[in-house]
C-alpha cells in the first residue's frame, strides 16, 4: 500500500510540474525574445537538479541498482529525447504559439507515441485493439479542435497617424499587403505543427525509453537522472552557447528571462524526477504516464489562464471541451495500450 502511495504521488509531482511548465518557459522566452537563450537556462536547471544533487545523494551510498553500459545508453536517450522535446515547445512558442494550445496537443500527441514506442521494445503490436484506436481518434479529433477554437490574439489599434498612412495608401498595395499577411499566418501556422511534432514524438518516447534505462540499472532512482541531466547539458546547453553568434541569436539575456526559463527548467527536471520515483515505486509506463498526460493540459490551461489573467469567458466551449477530448483520449490510449505480457501458449 505505502508503494501504491508514493506512486500516486510522485505521478502528482511530475503532472503538476510539466502542467506549468509551458506557461513558465513562455514568460522565460518573452523576456529574452529568444529560442536558444531559454533552452540554456533549462539546461543549466536540469544540470543542476538532475546531476550535481543527485551526484551528491549517491556519494552517501545506500542508493539500489548499479551502473551498466545498456542503462546509460538507454537513459542518455531518454535526456536527448527530453531535451528535443524541451527545444519543440520553445520553437513553437518562438513562432507565436500559445502554450494554452500548443501544450495540450503535445500532451494528446504524446501518448500515442509512447504506446506504440512500448509495443514496438516489448513487441506486442498485436494487442493494440479497438478501445486504442477508439482512443487515438479522440486524441485527433481533440486536437483538431483544439486547433480550430484556440483563443485568438487580439490585435492592438493602430496609432491615428498609421491609421491615416493606411487609407491613403493606393489600394493595390492594400490587396499586396492582404496577401502577405495571409502566407505569413500559414507559415506561422506550419511551423508552429512542425516544433509541435518535435516536442511530441521526442516526449512520446521519453517514458517507455526512461523505464527500459532504469530497468538495466537494477531500478536505480538516480543514476538514469544523471544521465538525463548530461544529455541536457551536452544538447540544451553547450550546443546552443556555440550556436548563438553563427545563427545570429537576437536576444539578449535578462534577469527575467533568465529567472522563468531557470524555474521552467526546474519544473522540468522534478518532473523527471517524479516519473523515475513512480517507476520505482513499481509503476510502468502504462500505468504512470495516462494520469500524467491526462492531468497535464488541465493544469497547463489553468496555470495559462491565471499567469496571463485571462478571464475563463474568453475561451471558447469548444475548445474546452477539445482539451477535454485530448486527455480522455490521451487516458485511453494509454490505458488499452500493449501491456508486454507474452502471448498465451498453444496446447
Amino acid at each position: 500500500m505505502t508503494h501504491v502511495f508514493g506512486m500516486l504521488a510522485a505521478i502528482a509531482l511530475t503532472a503538476i510540474c510539466w502542467g506549468v511548465y509551458g506557461p513558465v518557459l513562455h514568460f522565460g522566452r518573452d523576456a529574452m525574445q529568444s529560442a536558444l537563450r531559454p533552452f540554456v537556462c533549462v539546461g543549466l536547471a536540469y544540470f543542476l537538479i538532475a546531476v550535481i544533487a543527485p551526484v551528491a545523494l549517491l556519494l552517501r551510498g545506500g542508493e539500489k541498482g548499479s551502473w551498466t553500459s545498456t542503462g546509460v545508453l538507454w537513459s542518455m536517450f531518454a535526456g536527448v529525447a527530453g531535451s528535443l522535446g524541451a527545444l519543440g515547445v520553445i520553437l513553437a512558442l518562438t513562432a507565436g504559439g500559445n502554450p494554452i494550445y500548443v501544450m495540450p496537443l503535445v500532451f494528446g500527441g504524446a501518448p500515442v507515441v509512447n504506446t506504440l514506442m512500448s509495443a514496438y521494445l516489448n513487441k506486442s503490436f498485436y494487442q493494440l485493439k479497438a478501445p486504442f484506436l477508439a482512443g487515438l481518434i479522440l486524441v485527433i479529433t481533440g486536437a483538431v479542435t483544439v486547433l480550430i477554437f484556440k483563443p485568438q490574439a487580439h490585435a492592438k489599434p493602430n496609432p491615428p497617424s498609421v491609421a491615416a498612412a493606411v487609407e491613403s495608401g493606393a489600394g493595390d498595395t492594400a490587396g499586396a499587403g492582404d496577401t502577405d499577411g495571409v502566407e505569413k499566418k500559414a507559415e506561422h501556422f506550419i511551423e508552429i505543427l512542425l516544433a509541435v511534432c518535435l516536442a511530441l514524438l521526442s516526449w512520446g518516447v521519453y517514458g517507455p525509453v526512461l523505464h527500459k534505462g532504469q530497468a538495466a540499472m537494477g531500478g536505480s532512482r538516480f543514476r538514469p537522472l544523471i544521465c538525463i541531466g548530461i544529455a541536457y547539458f551536452l544538447i540544451a546547453v553547450l550546443v546552443p552557447l556555440a550556436l548563438l553568434q553563427p545563427l545570429g541569436d537576437k536576444g539578449s539575456w535578462s534577469l527575467v528571462g533568465i529567472a522563468w526559463s531557470t524555474a521552467a527548467g526546474s519544473l522540468g527536471a522534478i518532473g523527471a524526477l517524479g516519473t523515475i520515483l513512480a517507476f520505482a515505486c513499481g509503476g510502468k509506463p502504462f500505468t504512470v504516464m495516462p494520469v500524467v498526460f491526462g492531468c497535464a493540459p488541465v493544469i497547463n490551461t489553468l496555470t495559462t489562464l491565471s499567469l496571463s489573467h485571462t478571464p475563463t469567458s474568453a475561451l471558447s466551449p469548444f475548445f474546452l471541451a477539445g482539451i477535454l477530448i485530448v486527455g480522455v483520449g490521451a487516458a485511453t490510449v494509454l490505458t488499452f495500450g500493449p501491456r508486454g505480457q507474452a502471448p498465451p501458449k498453444i496446447a
